[in-house]
């Protein structure tokens, strides 16, 4: 049976026929669903910023412009009233732990069946949250971890693109050109990310970003 409610939603993946599959898992679901796609995360923040209210967003962990658990930090920060489901074919509970750690309402394994998918997408419509049922979420991060997860969620949106920059490597005068704001800007984010990473230079706080994806992600290097 469809929603005939009204509904708008981003998904963000940067595989076409994934994509594809999850819409046609929406429109299976909502029938006047209204749905935007985005190959990249720069893609996807542009939709939110300028497509008015979104329902809910359906993000891939793993897609350019973002590593790790930080467009998912984003997107909480800067849209908190937007519930968002991650995507991802890493489905080991410690990711969906984090995930939900840091705001998800959902986690969809890419290997759930359609009817799955659309379960959870309809749970979370409905306020509620959605993870798989064999995942136990009581499972607790240790105390490091659990410091470190809080300290990150105090950062701004531009702060947690800036240190998504600093994790690529970036020097100020290009995050400042990426970003669109002066070099004095940038390191007036970067002070503020120190400050509230408690660590004492930029390598330090790429670490503490890292420890976080530790034994979750390739460490790739990035694309050209």
């Amino acid at each position: 049976m469809t929603d005939q409610t009204q509904h708008r939603l981003v998904i963000a993946d940067d595989h076409p026929l994934f994509r594809g599959a999850l819409r046609e898992a929406v429109t299976g679901l909502l029938a006047n669903a209204e749905i935007a796609e985005a190959g990249s995360f720069d893609d996807a923040a542009k939709l939110l910023d300028t497509g008015g209210e979104v329902d809910l967003v359906l993000l891939d962990l793993s897609m350019p412009g973002v590593r790790g658990f930080s467009g998912l930090m984003y997107l909480r920060a800067q849209y908190p009233s937007t519930p968002v489901i991650v995507v991802s074919a890493n489905d080991d509970p410690a990711v969906i732990r984090r995930c939900m750690d840091f705001g998800a309402s959902g986690f969809i394994p890419k290997t759930l069946d359609v009817e799955g998918m659309r379960a959870a997408v309809q749970r979370v419509l409905n306020g509620g949250v959605w993870t798989p049922p064999d995942v136990d979420l009581s499972a607790g991060n240790d105390a490091e971890a659990a410091e470190l997860m809080s300290r990150l969620a105090t950062l701004t949106p531009q702060q947690v693109r800036v240190l998504m920059m600093l994790s690529e490597g970036l020097l100020n005068k290009q995050i400042a050109y990426e970003l669109g704001v002066s070099e004095a800007t940038v390191k007036a984010h970067v002070s503020a990310i120190l400050q509230k990473l408690g660590v004492e230079s930029r390598t330090q706080a790429v670490i503490a970003a890292a420890k976080i994806e530790v034994g979750q992600w390739p460490q790739v290097s990035p694309a050209n």
